[in-house]
């Protein structure tokens, strides 16, 4: 067995997400899953402490938050430096990974336990959005406002990004939803 090889993590989650495609994630076991990959039991944990990580376990998405919000310049506006990051964010994280990704949302959207792991990630981002503004000296209220829509428009895109047919990319259901909640919240006042 190839134990040492530099692919093992990926090779551990390709091989596990086509099991949890094919057999479903309840009836998909560790022993299952490095039998598929060519390694130890012992392997797989060194790189996922179980099989829900497969899915959660490389969420860098905060903490690319926090450094996007770090380096924006102190004039940019809150939203504009949200905008800006998600859309980087889709073109270099997402969009190249399509196919993964909505598989990945498939499996999340049939299991209870990773829709909750899921709404916790998406409460990872959420603090670190409200946190990084805080830190910029935005006011607690513009902070976690700023947070619930970036969690908001992300999860909204995504979900429009995963069911368009036609490789629209994710930057541009990005704009969409912005558009769309912009037009919501206009009051006319």
């Amino acid at each position: 067995m190839a134990r040492w090889a530099p692919d093992t993590r990926e090779r551990l989650r390709t091989a596990a997400m086509a099991l949890f495609a094919e057999r479903g994630f309840q009836a998909t076991t560790v022993p299952d899953i490095v039998a598929r990959a060519g390694v130890t039991r012992r392997t797989f944990f060194r790189h996922f402490s179980d099989k829900r990580e497969v899915f959660f376990g490389d969420d860098e998405i905060p903490a690319i938050a926090t450094r996007m919000i770090e380096t924006a310049p102190a004039e940019e506006a809150p939203m504009h430096v949200v905008l800006d990051g998600l859309r980087r964010l889709a073109a270099e994280r997402f969009d190249p990974r399509r196919d993964q990704v909505l598989a990945a949302r498939r499996i999340i959207s049939e299991e209870p336990d990773l829709r909750e792991r899921d709404l916790r990630k998406q409460e990872d981002l959420r603090a670190a959005v409200r946190d990084g503004f805080r830190r910029r000296g935005e006011d607690d209220r513009t902070a976690r406002s700023v947070a619930g829509l970036t969690v908001l428009v992300l999860q909204t895109a995504l979900e429009t990004w995963l069911e368009d047919a036609d490789g629209t990319p994710l930057q541009d259901h990005l704009d969409a939803t912005v558009d769309r909640v912009t037009g919501l919240l206009d009051t006319g006042r």
